[in-house]
């Protein structure tokens, strides 16, 4: 049965003709959620977390395309995405072996009139749609690459071999989020690059030396990767005033 994503906009928001398509990453294996089941296939409040990660693109309005980057053999994650009803265009492509994989996979994908692409994780499942808009916004005024961020509040040391080797200034360090914007052309760039593995897209463009702006995330963001944060979560989704609306 279709389902229709209530609230959604069908307009992407004013954008002085710049085309943005939005690449969400649902290929977790959610083996620290212990539930057997791949991590954007479990519920949070009566539904997946790709579910609620698919609506707050929608509820953001800023997409004109939407990826969907799955495994290859999740046949329910395939179902869910076949289910969403809305006029932006949804298409759905198979994962790789690693992220930086799946993210080629769907920058591959996308139309060839996409001028920006955010990258969204599925496990940031109920980031509200501000944090896009945000990102969108800093794109439009310029900027080739965007990430929402919050301050960090716990005293972070490095450590090496048991010890500890520094305590870096709690008020440089900010902790990372999605969805992180680009203009298309520099990310396909900065993946095409040699280098060592990166835990995100943003590390490509830092390599290159192209500055990445930030503006402000939000602690509803937060990435669903243990039991705790799939507690928090259907605590969020249940409450109207848990997660702001757009």
């Amino acid at each position: 049965m279709s389902r229709t994503h209530p609230g959604s906009q069908t307009s992407p928001v004013p954008d002085a003709g710049a085309q943005v398509g939005v690449i969400i990453v649902a290929g977790g294996a959610g083996q620290r959620l212990g539930l057997g089941i791949p991590k954007a296939q479990v519920q949070v409040a009566g539904r997946s977390i790709l579910d609620h990660a698919l609506q707050g693109v929608l509820d953001a309005g800023v997409a004109h395309e939407i990826c969907v980057v799955v495994p290859a053999d999740d046949t329910v994650l395939r179902a869910t995405v076949a289910e969403v009803v809305t006029d932006v265009p949804v298409l759905l492509v198979a994962g790789g072996a690693t992220r930086p994989d799946s993210v080629n996979a769907g920058l591959a994908a996308l139309s060839p009139g996409i001028s920006h692409v955010l990258v969204h994780d599925a496990a940031r499942a109920l980031t509200p749609p501000a944090v896009f808009r945000r990102v969108v916004a800093a794109l439009h005024a310029g900027a080739e690459a965007v990430i929402p961020v919050i301050p960090v509040v716990d005293t972070i040391k490095t450590v090496d071999g048991g010890l500890v080797t520094g305590t870096p200034p709690r008020e440089t360090l900010r902790a990372v989020q999605t969805p992180q914007g680009f203009n298309i052309n520099t990310l396909r760039l900065a993946h095409q690059a040699p280098g060592a593995a990166v835990t995100d897209d943003a590390m490509l463009l830092e390599r290159l030396g192209i500055p990445v702006q930030v503006v402000d995330g939000d602690d509803a963001a937060f990435k669903v990767t243990t039991a705790q944060d799939l507690q928090l979560a259907a605590i969020l989704a249940r409450n109207p005033t848990g997660r702001p609306q757009p």
